[in-house]
């Protein structure tokens, strides 16, 4: 058993990755914005918290003690162009300075190379009213990849997107950049949570779907 920090523990993806912590025994701090709003019963094994995942003090702060950090982050107030990079560079000071191993960021499909290595959000009929929202995700990769020290670190998305309705089917297999990929949040956590307790991928955003 081991201590995991969850940043952006509020979220759909965050709240799944708490979840299949805590199936796992291991003990959690939840980082949120603001706990009052965070609605889940209190568990002995969960620590609510407020912090800024934009402020490498804080991270340090939140973060001493822990074995592994998940970071599922977005701030809808914030620029979005200056989030995303904000917060890896956070994170790679904050985790690096509380002694924290390893960093499960998570990623967005939309710049995950598909098949042909073309990245999906370029693939013909893609949608791209959000491009500057891709673009930033870009941004945030590319300050993971050339930052030198900090944790060992992976980025994780779904191949395509969450089926949202999708039940827990305990596995779940790597794949390239497709829009018609599916994955439920239960199964992606699962791949969060085997990243951070036994890691296999390192300094690459890999793509996760269904694995049935």
């Amino acid at each position: 058993m081991s201590d995991i920090i969850v940043f952006g523990a509020g979220g759909r993806t965050g709240r799944a990755a708490i979840a299949e912590a805590l199936r796992r025994g291991h003990g959690v701090t939840a980082v949120v914005r603001d706990p009052a709003k965070y609605g889940d019963p209190a568990r002995a094994r969960v620590r609510v918290v407020a912090g800024d995942v934009t402020d490498a003090d804080a991270v340090a702060d939140l973060a001493a003690g822990h074995d592994g950090a998940i970071a599922a982050v977005y701030d809808p107030a914030a620029p979005t162009a200056d989030f995303f990079p904000r917060a890896v560079r956070a994170l790679r000071e904050g985790l690096d300075r509380a002694g924290v191993r390893r960093l499960v960021w998570v990623g967005l499909a939309s710049v995950l190379p598909t098949a042909s290595g073309v990245l999906l959000m370029d693939t013909a009929g893609y949608p791209q009213e959000y491009r500057q929202f891709y673009l930033a995700h870009g941004e945030g990769n590319a300050v993971l990849r050339e930052a030198g020290g900090g944790p060992d670190w992976v980025v994780l998305s779904p191949a395509g997107d969450f089926d949202h309705a999708g039940t827990r089917t305990g596995v779940w297999r790597r794949a390239d950049g497709a829009a018609e990929s599916r994955v439920s949040y239960p199964d992606f956590a699962i791949a969060l949570l085997d990243e951070v307790d036994t890691p296999t991928l390192h300094g690459v955003h890999v793509g996760i779907e269904d694995g049935r």
